[in-house]
């Protein structure tokens, strides 16, 4: 029967497994963690200033540093890697913004669609407030004086300043300043 101890020498201890399954970086890894940490803020401003949102400015910057991971794996030049990162974002940038113009306009679309199913008429509490505001007018109205009140029924009516005056037989400046009284009220009231 075999001593516990034999077991332990042939099991190798969890910081050892752990160790000998942590590789080291490859030369692809190290160039672009390199890269990424150089370029990113350029890179981020850049993509920004096609009018990207934040959030998909960071989307593409991992696109693209996605993109050389797999470029230099691939063994493939490393010639000018800054204008290369630059052009793929260039490149991811212009289609990003394409395809948001068209989700917009999509949305502009349906939102048109179901606006025009909409009863355009107003609704029950638009009707309540403006029916309070008429209300508010109709008071103030009311508390006008009687020569106020008849200039502008004769106004409402179409009458111009020179017509009103001769049928109160009151001066042009007096009408002039009857009205421009009333209507100030009327406004304050009003809130126009």
């Amino acid at each position: 029967m075999a001593d516990s101890s034999d077991f332990s020498l042939a099991l190798p201890l969890p910081q050892e497994r752990c160790a000998a399954s942590v590789e080291a970086p490859s030369s692809a890894e190290a160039e672009v963690l390199e890269l990424f940490d150089a370029l990113r803020p350029s890179l981020l401003r850049y993509i920004s200033s096609f009018g990207l949102s934040a959030h998909d400015a960071e989307d593409i910057v991992q696109e693209v540093f996605l993109s050389l991971f797999r470029h230099l794996q691939q063994g493939r030049p490393r010639a000018n890697l800054r204008g290369w990162l630059f052009r793929v974002a260039h490149n991811l940038s212009l289609k990003r913004k394409g395809t948001n113009q068209r989700y917009r306009r999509a949305g502009e679309h349906d939102e048109s669609e179901f606006s025009q199913g909409l009863d355009p008429s107003p609704n029950a509490e638009e009707l309540l407030i403006e029916k309070e505001r008429q209300l508010q007018l109709l008071a103030v109205f009311s508390a006008l004086p009687e020569q106020d009140q008849s200039c502008l029924r004769l106004r409402a009516e179409g009458l111009r300043y020179r017509e009103i005056a001769d049928v109160l037989g009151m001066s042009l400046g007096w009408v002039s300043e009857c009205l421009a009284r009333s209507l100030a009220r009327l406004q304050r009231v009003s809130g126009r």
